[in-house]
């Protein structure tokens, strides 16, 4: 599959019939929001797990030089918070161009971490067959990549701080992301 998946999804998921759909962020969507949404709250999506698995060749990094960002893989046992957003469909268009480089979305269900209740909606997932996948790394392989990363839109470090920042605002303990940033402090302080 191509790592340009605009064309994919707008064509996989028409969703002009819509007048709102709910969004579910887990990696910079929590904490960049560069789009009008009508309502966010915390959310959480159960069997799945958030991994830097995903080259960024156009965010984070280069086509010589992706960077690594989050992308989430289908584990049963786990679940991920993250943040969800109400938005109109005509919003789609900006999403799609944001998260093109690999990204499909899907319709899943995710319950709210301020309340009872649950609502189905969209979640962009970059899979492994995808052109940009750069799969499995441990924790300190994964820091040295992302520390020497940069794109448009910054270095790849700047990514990583943001979204442990966010989770900590979550209240969110993901070991991965934190595993990660611990090696890139330890990196930065060498």
């Amino acid at each position: 599959m191509s790592h340009n998946t605009i064309e994919e999804n707008q064509r996989a998921q028409p969703l002009n019939h819509l007048s709102s759909v709910w969004l579910f962020g887990y990696g910079s969507l929590i904490y960049k929001a560069d789009f009008p949404y009508l309502q966010r709250r915390p959310a959480r999506i159960h069997g799945w797990q958030r991994r830097f698995w995903q080259g960024s060749h156009d965010h984070r990094g280069t086509p010589e030089n992706p960077g690594r960002v989050a992308t989430l893989i289908e584990t049963p046992e786990h679940s991920c918070a993250g943040m969800a957003y109400k938005v109109t469909p005509d919003v789609f268009a900006h999403l799609d161009h944001r998260e093109k480089n690999g990204y499909l979305r899907f319709f899943t269900e995710f319950e709210w971490l301020d309340g009872n209740g649950s609502v189905e909606g969209l979640v962009y997932v970059a899979g492994p067959d995808n052109e940009a996948f750069l799969g499995e790394a441990n924790e300190t392989e994964i820091a040295a990549h992302i520390a020497r990363s940069e794109g448009p839109s910054g270095q790849n470090s700047e990514y990583l701080l943001k979204l442990a920042a966010a989770l900590r605002e979550l209240d969110e303990h993901d070991e991965h992301v934190f595993a990660i940033e611990r090696a890139l402090l330890a990196s930065d302080s060498a």
